[in-house]
């Protein structure tokens, strides 16, 4: 294999298909990444067994051919190399020359007959929605799944698409993060499980634009194909929980207030809240009809703080884990959100004020 490529297309390349690598694998090549040059193009593969990530960029290639080399050693050297150009030539006992301007790196490279292949995913039943929307969607859910080893098919997101929504689901038994989006196009009706660890990696591929990513699911397996990067990932498999079973219907209290406002009150009463120390809650309060009171109370010391809201039905007093409301909070895309209470001892709901873009969960916590 010779080829000579730009350096930051390759790095790129690099440190996208490095998010497939296992940290810990017992199988040394799956330290490494596949290189494969051939027609005036460069693939770059990772794959840790469960989630591969793959990579084309444009480059003049010489002499066609394959290689595996450790990732973090070929991510090492390619980000400090001195010039733009780089020139990659493979010997015949798979030692890697590597020059850019007066640079000259020979590392060793491991044959590729042995890399295992990403399973092949049929391009059949496709949904093709802007990368910036999914992004935005994953990252807005992400955080409720569970990484509880016990409750595996927890472990992922839920996906559905049907009609012309398109659905992400998100629940670990103490909290539930459900985001929705309208489309104009009619969607092929779907419905699958993909792992966070792998949903995480796919938000990470994706660029805030509008440009599609498509994606094709199979029995087993999905493929996210952004038309220079795929990543192709095992499905989870089993019943999900049906969300819609903790989801109260009746509403006893309901809170108007500013998304800022209670993000950083209780931004600060978490201040004296230990990490480690999840029995110390912060308490919400209402205070009137007007005020609603943030607290918390630990070994650390004490906040108290009164934000301004208006509440429609009973007084509310509960205690939360911070942590659920803060990841809800700081994830939420608009500036005015309602607080759904079905009793004290009931889940708080965070919604928007108009429409069902979203609907967040959060479990109280036993006094």
């Amino acid at each position: 294999m010779k080829l000579i490529c730009s350096k930051n297309l390759l790095n790129d390349a690099i440190t996208m298909a490095q998010k497939a690598i296992a940290t810990r694998s017992t199988l040394p090549i799956l330290d490494g990444l596949l290189f494969e040059a051939e027609s005036d193009e460069l693939t770059i593969t990772g794959y840790d067994l469960e989630t591969g990530i793959e990579c084309k960029i444009d480059t003049d290639v010489l002499r066609p051919g394959k290689i595996v080399v450790n990732a973090r050693m070929i991510g090492d050297i390619v980000r400090k190399l001195p010039e733009d150009l780089v020139n990659i030539e493979v010997e015949e006992n798979f030692v890697i020359n590597i020059t850019s301007g007066k640079a000259k790196f020979k590392i060793n490279g491991i044959e590729s007959k042995d890399f295992p292949k990403i399973p092949i995913v049929e391009e059949a039943e496709q949904l093709k929605v802007p990368q910036r929307v999914l992004k935005d969607m994953i990252s807005q859910t992400i955080f409720a799944a569970s990484n509880d080893e016990n409750r595996p098919i927890l472990n992922g997101i839920k996906v559905i698409a049907q009609g012309h929504q398109l659905e992400l689901i998100a629940i670990d038994g103490f909290r539930l993060a459900i985001r929705r989006e309208e489309f104009e196009e009619e969607l092929v009706d779907l419905s699958f499980i993909v792992p966070a660890k792998a949903m995480k990696e796919v938000a990470g591929i994706l660029d805030p634009t509008d440009n599609p990513v498509k994606i094709y699911p199979s029995h087993n397996h999905i493929l996210f194909d952004t038309g220079s990067v795929k990543l192709v990932s095992r499905l989870l498999q089993g019943d999900y929980m049906d969300y819609h079973k903790v989801v109260p219907n009746e509403v006893m209290s309901k809170i108007l207030l500013k998304t800022k406002d209670m993000y950083q009150a209780i931004d600060r009463a978490s201040l004296v809240i230990n990490v480690d120390q999840r029995r110390f809650p912060f308490t919400l309060k209402s205070e009137n009809q007007n005020t609603l009171s943030i607290s918390s109370k630990t070994d650390i010391g004490a906040v108290h703080e009164e934000i301004a809201i208006e509440l429609q039905g009973e007084n509310i007093d509960a205690d939360y884990n911070p942590k659920y409301f803060i990841d809800v909070l700081q994830n939420v895309p608009i500036e005015d959100i309602s607080l759904e209470f079905s009793g004290t001892f009931g889940p708080c709901l965070i919604k928007p004020l108009e429409g069902n873009q979203f609907l967040y969960l959060v479990l109280p916590l036993r006094r």
